[in-house]
């Protein structure tokens, strides 16, 4: 067995790991994941060598998904132009939401042309491969007996809830020879107490275990701490009636903020403000995934199912707005500049790299009385980043060629990730029954990969424990 990689090792973009088997003396390799890179990521490269597949795909018998973020699977379009023809394994609710983020991939950055993406689209469903979570699925179409003779005779995988998005899973793979090895790809991991979706729990055994590290360095604040933070953000922010930006991911994130600001809404009847605030989602994407998260209810964890038994929408109420035409998104922002009661606006990319949060930022950067709040992870070369960091300093932020002095409020809460910290990163291992002898620490940029590779050493003293490269 081996394991490369082709993206998500020098930062947080572009997973794609490659996993080789000896399966009766003939190489066979899966691939888990074939997302974009994003940000720093790209610098130096063209467009065409962003998206290429440089790698050899003739030995791999099949794609496994682990979540719908486009930098886990914004090349697959790609993949299949360069020949890929085998099966994309996926949980049910992942298989569900895969066409739609490639739709908008194809639209953005590849083509408007309806009938090529239809075209591309029927092909896409035609190979995936819808599958519940627990479910254990042999993957080699035939399987040998194992004996001495045989490295690794059978490859079987299953998925597990891994609390990032609606669908996400890491993968556990058993390869079954004269012994049985197993291999977990943690995927993306969710944070501890994230709302609507259940944490992820610990795999019984992993002999080799694939690790993200995004927040490998950091510690969230506690869920009643970051909605209190949340909440007193948004009151300082919309005092002087202004305008409230989040960039947000539109799977995930978007659904997670709805749900805590309807949480604050019904906490605050006797609030005047937050009973009349406009909570704005400018994003047709987002408004489709939400769609899907009400369709995939039972995913939710007992909180929030508990909170619709008490017949309360929290995806779904009545100062919630979704904006759908380009013709609206424009409409709303010169609403917004004419407004005389505060909003909040939701809009894509998460890490302002594109999307309709630009236009938005564009318009309000320069204003003091708007407020950007940051709730997610801002990649290095990004321009979220770089609001991030240059925005409390009175810098200024390069969008679509123009420099634009940034005068808004810069905030910034860490709690509302959708990804595991530390603690939770290193609890994930040191719960399992049958701990890892081999770790591979990859998606984090390289001070989080560092700490958490110490922090696995410490707990693990005899476990290989190494920083994942091309």
């Amino acid at each position: 067995m081996r394991i490369l990689h082709h993206g998500a090792v020098n930062g947080v973009t572009g997973s794609c790991h490659q996993l080789d088997v000896n399966e009766s003396s003939a190489i066979s390799s899966y691939l888990i994941d074939c997302g974009l890179f994003q940000g720093a990521e790209t610098a130096g490269q063209s467009s065409a060598q962003q998206l290429q597949i440089d790698f050899d795909i003739s030995a791999v018998q099949a794609l496994i998904v682990t979540h719908c973020h486009i930098d886990h699977v914004g090349r697959i379009p790609y993949l299949i132009a360069a020949g890929f023809n085998k099966p994309i394994y996926a949980t049910t609710a992942t298989a569900a939401l895969l066409p739609l983020v490639i739709e908008d991939a194809l639209k953005i950055g590849v083509t408007r042309d309806k009938k090529l993406i239809k075209a591309f689209l029927t092909k896409l469903k035609s190979l995936i491969r819808p599958i519940e979570y627990n479910q254990w699925v042999v993957l080699n179409s035939q399987m040998n007996i194992a004996s001495p003779h045989c490295d690794v005779c059978s490859v079987k995988l299953k998925f597990k809830p891994a609390g990032h998005i609606l669908g996400s899973a890491y993968v556990e793979f058993d390869l079954i020879g004269a012994a049985k090895h197993r291999v977990v790809f943690s995927g993306d991991l969710g944070a501890t107490y994230a709302p609507l979706l259940a944490s992820p729990r610990s795999p019984y055994r992993a002999d080799t275990l694939v690790i993200e590290s995004t927040y490998g360095d950091k510690n969230h604040q506690g869920r009643k701490h970051r909605s209190q933070l949340l909440k007193q953000i948004i009151d300082k922010c919309i005092a002087d009636n202004g305008v409230v930006l989040i960039p947000a991911f539109s799977i995930g994130r978007t659904q997670e903020l709805v749900y805590e600001f309807e949480q604050i809404i019904s906490k605050n009847q006797d609030s005047a403000i937050w009973q009349q605030i406009d909570i704005i989602v400018d994003s047709p994407m987002a408004a489709k995934f939400t769609e899907k998260y009400l369709e995939f209810q039972e995913l939710w964890d007992k909180e929030a199912k508990k909170v619709v038994s008490t017949g309360r929408h929290p995806l779904d109420f009545k100062q919630l707005y979704t904006i759908d035409s380009h013709q609206d998104h424009l409409a709303v922002i010169n609403y917004l500049s004419s407004r005389s009661k505060p909003a909040i606006v939701i809009a894509a990319s998460g890490m302002c790299s594109g999307g309709r949060i630009i236009n938005y930022l564009k318009r309000f950067l320069t204003e003091p009385t708007a407020d950007v709040v940051f709730v997610g992870y801002q990649a290095q070369g990004t321009a979220g980043r770089d609001i991030q960091t240059y925005g409390p300093q009175g810098g200024y932020v390069i969008l679509d060629d123009d420099r634009i002095n940034i005068k808004a409020g810069i905030y910034t809460i860490s709690g509302y990730s959708a990804h595991a910290d530390q603690a939770n990163l290193v609890n994930f291992v040191k719960r399992m029954h049958h701990k890892p002898q081999h770790i591979r620490i990859v998606h984090g940029d390289e001070p989080a990969k560092q700490a958490l590779a110490q922090k696995y050493q410490q707990l693990l003293p005899d476990c290989e424990v190494v920083i994942g490269k091309v």
